[in-house]
């Protein structure tokens, strides 16, 4: 997707950082430029995928937009270009998303029988002794 100069942006097609600014998946461009910039997006257009690796990149309606945001897989087609940053129903208009629906909130990830709980601290002796106990192949 890198065309610099030569893929110049008219008024059926946009920036990338922008339109996923305006599109309301980021707070700020410049966050928007920054995950673009890290390597973090796809795009796919007439059935070639490629990482989008300037926030420059062209972005046209019919494009499909693939990035993971908040540990959730994020599948969008875009279907128009913005003037404007708008309202969220102004926002919505622009894509549709076709990302797998999020896991239901009580249901957790399987977890690793060694994990702990995030902030839960050093285990302590007791804990050690239990984890050695795990681990042990007798």
């Amino acid at each position: 997707m890198t065309g610099g100069a030569a893929e110049a942006i008219s008024a059926s097609s946009q920036r990338l950082d922008k339109w996923l600014w305006q599109a309301r998946f980021f707070k700020t461009r410049t966050l928007a430029s920054k995950f673009v910039s890290d390597g973090n997006v796809r795009i796919t257009r007439d059935e070639n995928t490629q990482r989008a690796d300037k926030p420059s990149v062209a972005i046209r309606p019919g494009d499909i937009v693939v990035f993971t945001r908040n540990e959730r897989l994020r599948i969008i087609h875009v279907l128009a270009c913005a003037d404007r940053r708008g309202p969220a129903s102004e926002a919505q208009a622009l894509y549709d998303d076709r990302s797998p629906p999020p896991p239901p909130k009580g249901e957790a990830a399987p977890r690793n029988a060694f994990a702990r709980d995030k902030g839960a601290g050093r285990p302590t002796k007791k804990d050690r002794r239990a984890l050695a106990a795990l681990k042990s192949p007798d």
